[in-house]
């Protein structure tokens, strides 16, 4: 069954289940695009990978943990008293947490020529990653603005509400979720598609060379495809609250909507 969403499902954006729709929409967009795009073009999946020690991603999923003792609860006086006696004579080890790295890889596409290998359009699906401060998000805007400064066409997508939004010039444009599409030759110009989840995902093309026809990316459909063969509707407890959770006048909307849906 499909989402009951008529657009993006925010219940997909939880932690545990974002992961796996990432790859999902890369594998499936693929699949999609490579049949359409022969015998000129090829579909390339590619990952990118590099190291992180940022204790956010280190500690995710773990609760916080308190070693106060009771001796926490005397004055100021005793308890730096104790601190002094506990330094000096103390001979058992504190448990600390190291910043080990972690390899985070992330896939996105390539839409390559066959004759000269060159990549003509880049295709990224952003995660929480490169929406958040730290590496991730460093090494994300090195690219994009190698991209953004090339002779390739771009697609951004973001389906994710949480995290710092991609730099655009026009800063007062609403909407949750973004696609934007770049073409080389039209920047600094580029089609912003925004939405919300109470639109469908708008249908938008994937730029080639200017004399191709460029083929229409229907990512709805793509994504109740994916929710249907990955079971999301047993995954998903739409009597809970979504995460990250929704603005007032979303969760509202959504509550009346999936009442309508028997939800």
């Amino acid at each position: 069954m499909p989402s009951p969403f008529p657009g993006m499902d925010p219940y997909l954006e939880h932690p545990d289940l974002w992961p796996g729709l990432h790859l999902f929409l890369i594998s499936n967009l693929a699949q999609l695009l490579s049949p359409q795009l022969r015998p000129k073009y090829f579909v390339s999946v590619e990952v990118r990978m590099y190291e992180d020690n940022n204790t956010e991603s280190l500690l995710v999923g773990l609760s916080d943990v308190s070693v106060l003792s009771k001796q926490s609860q005397t004055n100021e006086s005793n308890y730096t008293e104790s601190i002094v006696t506990a330094t000096a004579t103390s001979t058992k080890p504190i448990t600390v947490t190291l910043p080990i790295p972690i390899t985070i890889r992330q896939g996105y596409l390539e839409i390559q020529e066959v004759a000269t290998k060159e990549v003509v359009t880049t295709i990224e699906i952003l995660s929480p990653s490169n929406k958040r401060g730290g590496k991730g998000r460093e090494m994300y805007l090195e690219k994009r603005e190698k991209i953004l400064d090339s002779l390739t066409n771009f697609i951004e997508i973001d389906l994710l509400r949480r995290g710092q939004r991609m730099p655009i010039l026009n800063q007062n444009i609403q909407g949750n979720y973004r696609i934007l599409v770049s073409r080389a030759k039209q920047r600094p110009r580029a089609d912003l598609y925004a939405f919300n989840i109470q639109h469908k995902i708008p249908e938008f093309p994937l730029p080639l060379r200017p004399e191709d026809t460029e083929p229409i990316i229907d990512l709805q459909a793509l994504l109740n495809n994916i929710y249907d063969v990955g079971s999301y509707d047993l995954k998903i407890d739409y009597t809970q609250k979504p995460v990250p959770e929704l603005s007032e006048n979303d969760a509202t909307w959504a509550e009346t909507w999936l009442r309508q849906q028997n939800l």
